[in-house]
């Protein structure tokens, strides 16, 4: 007869199937705690960075006026930033409205079109109907939110108001030219539809969506995508009216090119307030980076070609109006380039180019721009 043992018991439990079972859930479950430990520590140390950012980020705004909170927000005067005030009047003066622009006689020009012009123009309104859209999505989410100055926010609020003018006027266009609905639909979901719109959207998405980057940073980012973005754009529609092409389309491009000009200015002015700027290596690569973008999508994948412009000299122009934005931002040319169009040379998009002086198409709201000192009756006013 054979004598018991500890060991001899635990060896006969150990050939057991439920022993087997058991111990392949006490195995299995500390697994399953280990990752679970390693989930929250891996957890806690990106809620420590993000704090870490966040904290580095609200520091930096504490250190810019712009940025810095108060209750001065809520009034507007006495006006403390005078330049930025006048910016807002401008914008104010040139307020205008979708139903203004008569597009009856693009029709008759609209059949005329090769097909290769029509396929240009109408992906190109499709880029612009959804971009305005991105730019105010930046101005709700961002912009308005950080900036604490009233003045600069009443700029902001009007270019919300005005890029839905443009938006609106875009979609118009669509609707007027397009009379296919599913062609339209496509137009109109451009960002899904089109993969050189969405590499455009996307890019400056991402700096909305960016949580680390600074405010400058930003400030130049979208002042690209309203100087860079827009501008090849803006040339080839101002080439059709250089045919003597669609006199509707040509005109609301002309409204909207002024309004983007003045946009573009803002954001310069908006940088040079700035105490903590990004270094000229940080902000020449956000502007190269979008030239890159722009120049791909106006000479590959809309190759201005299509209507009759030459895309080397596009490519040009695009540099152009970027050695332009980083001289305006106080930098230095990367570039070096000449302007290749002519016919832009008195576009409002130029930075220095005052609308109230050369009047985009003797376009301007009567009074809005008067000092109250203009507003004194005299008796040797010319009548």
């Amino acid at each position: 007869m054979s004598c018991w043992t500890p060991q001899g018991h635990l060896q006969l439990l150990s050939c057991s199937p439920k022993y087997k079972f058991l111990t392949r859930m006490i195995n299995s479950t500390s697994e399953s705690l280990k990752a679970v430990f390693f989930c929250v520590s891996t957890a806690g140390t990106l809620v420590q960075r993000l704090s870490s950012d966040t904290s580095e980020n609200e520091v930096k705004s504490d250190e810019e006026p712009l940025l810095r909170k108060s209750s001065r927000r809520f009034v507007i005067f006495p006006i403390q930033y005078p330049d930025i005030w006048k910016m807002y009047k401008q914008a104010q003066a040139s307020f205008w409205t979708a139903e203004e622009v008569d597009l009856s006689k693009d029709l008759p020009h609209w059949n005329k079109l090769k097909s290769d012009e029509k396929y240009f123009i109408s992906h190109i309104l499709a880029f612009f109907a959804a971009s305005d859209g991105i730019v105010n999505e930046n101005l709700v989410e961002r912009f308005s939110q950080e900036v604490q100055v009233p003045e600069a926010r009443c700029f902001y609020g009007f270019q919300i108001l005005i890029e839905n003018v443009h938006s609106e006027m875009y979609s118009l266009l669509i609707d007027t030219y397009i009379r296919d609905p599913k062609k339209r639909e496509f137009l109109f979901n451009a960002i899904e539809t089109m993969p050189y719109v969405k590499k455009k959207a996307d890019w400056a998405l991402r700096w909305i969506e960016d949580r680390k980057s600074t405010f400058g940073e930003r400030v130049v980012a979208f002042a690209a995508v309203e100087g860079i973005f827009f501008s090849g754009s803006f040339a080839a529609i101002f080439w059709l009216k250089k045919r003597g092409l669609m006199p509707g389309l040509t005109f609301s491009n002309e409204l909207i090119s002024r309004d983007e000009g003045l946009h573009c200015d803002f954001a310069c002015l908006m940088f040079q307030y700035l105490v903590n700027k990004p270094s000229e290596e940080r902000v020449r690569e956000i502007i190269v980076n979008a030239v890159e973008i722009e120049q791909e999508f106006l000479t590959e994948a809309l190759p201005v070609g299509l209507i009759g412009m030459n895309c080397v000299l596009m490519k040009q122009y695009i540099e152009f109006v970027a050695d332009r934005l980083l001289v305006e931002l106080g930098f230095s040319k990367v570039f070096q380039a000449e302007n290749p169009f002519d016919f832009m040379e008195n576009i409002s998009l130029e930075g220095k180019t005052n609308f109230f002086e050369k009047r985009v198409a003797e376009y301007q709201r009567f009074a809005v721009m008067a000092e109250t000192t203009d507003n004194v009756f005299t008796l040797d006013a010319d009548f």
